[in-house]
């Protein structure tokens, strides 16, 4: 999934129609109302007759549901996820599409402030550079999950301007296909994000994120600057930390001077000393203290974590484009790290709900509210707290 919505925008969304604000469902009761909403809403908002005309017929699709509900790859550990994603392929086959887009790279570096092995990660996590960015009817997708009752929120904003790209004529109603839960293009956008930052990077007059790849180089440039990238600044470096230091500083949340950290023990990868600077970053420990290490910089707390709100999947994208632009593969970590399986995690965070923490939904992906509720339940026990949850900790909790 793409940036998140603001705040605002989701309001007004949700406010707009009575109809649509007020009711949601979990099987197809009830749809049709709802589609009859959407166009009534939709048409005070400008769309046209012809184009909503491609609402009609739309069905409540359970398959698309299924797939909502089976999302089970972003509980992966980094290590098994990034050892899929982050192939030594996409590290090759991304540098070869650098050099051959070279100059449309550097002009999208220069207008946006985004580096090339970036954009050129994110392309290969999404759709393997283009080679499948997906078949599925988008309208149907986004109405389906628009009422659907799990995260409505997300998807209803979506709706209207997918109609405005076909009534703009970014895509025409042929084209309005892509993946299951509604993205678009060889970067996989959703409908809002196309219609505020996809860009005319070819000149010719169209926005065209499927088939123009100056379009798709130079509108993921622009989203990921609209969505908090600051030139000419890192985003990720793997490091090596020591065997103890006050892992609750390890944190996202907190971004101390590399100097700190030097501090600390926490050296490169190879062993060699990070530059003790006033440069801030947080210590990112994907899989706890015995498992890979990275400093994240601004960079990733900022875009990464707006592009895709899964901890494994922002770190992978970030780590490959770290690859693409020459550094080595990561390392395991100092010690063998055993994940807990998607059941335990659902137990885990099934506990953590009962003892009052909010984790969400009990989905097997270890995301912000579980590693926050992990690491109170750590510093109660003693453990040391680096938000990864573990077997100890589970057999202590249970």
């Amino acid at each position: 999934m793409r940036f998140k919505l603001t705040a605002t925008v989701v309001a007004l969304a949700l406010s707009s129609s009575a109809a649509l604000a007020a009711s949601c469902g979990n099987t197809a009761q009830g749809f049709n109302g709802f589609l009859a909403a959407v166009k009534k809403e939709a048409a005070a908002q400008g769309v046209s007759a012809a184009v909503l005309a491609n609402l009609d017929g739309l069905q409540y699709d359970t398959g698309i549901i299924k797939r909502d509900r089976a999302q089970n790859v972003f509980a992966q550990s980094f290590l098994q996820f990034a050892g899929r994603m982050a192939s030594d392929y996409r590290v090759t086959h991304g540098r070869e599409l650098i050099t051959k887009y070279k100059d449309v790279f550097d002009r999208a570096q220069q207008q946006y402030g985004v580096p090339a092995p970036v954009i050129t990660a994110f392309w290969a996590l999404e759709t393997d550079f283009g080679a499948d960015i997906g078949k599925s009817p988008t309208l149907q997708a986004l109405v389906t999950l628009g009422w659907d009752c799990r995260r409505p929120e997300k998807f209803r904003p979506q709706i209207i301007p997918a109609l405005m790209l076909i009534q703009n004529g970014d895509l025409s109603p042929e084209e309005m296909r892509g993946a299951w839960a509604g993205e678009i293009g060889q970067t996989q956008f959703m409908a809002y994000d196309y219609n505020e930052s996809a860009v005319d990077f070819d000149g010719d007059g169209r926005r065209n994120l499927r088939d123009s790849i100056p379009d798709v180089i130079g509108s993921t440039a622009n989203l990921l600057k609209k969505g908090g990238w600051q030139a000419g600044q890192p985003w990720l470096q793997e490091v090596a930390v020591p065997a103890e230091m006050p892992w609750d500083q390890a944190d996202l949340a907190i971004s101390l001077p590399r100097a700190q950290w030097a501090k600390w023990g926490v050296t490169a990868a190879n062993g060699k000393a990070i530059k003790a600077d006033k440069t801030t970053a947080a210590l990112l420990l994907p899989m706890g203290k015995d498992g890979p290490a990275f400093l994240a910089y601004g960079n990733f707390t900022r875009a990464y974590l707006k592009w895709n709100e899964s901890l494994v999947y922002s770190t992978t994208a970030a780590y490959l484009a770290s690859r693409i632009a020459g550094a080595p593969k990561v390392g395991p970590g100092r010690e063998p790290v055993t994940p807990l399986d998607y059941k335990q995690i659902v137990a885990l965070q099934n506990i953590l709900s009962g003892l009052g923490y909010d984790v969400g939904k009990a989905d097997g992906k270890i995301g912000a509210g579980t590693r926050a509720a992990v690491k109170a339940e750590q510093i109660k026990a003693g453990l040391p707290a680096d938000s990864y949850p573990t077997a100890e900790l589970l057999s202590v909790l249970q």
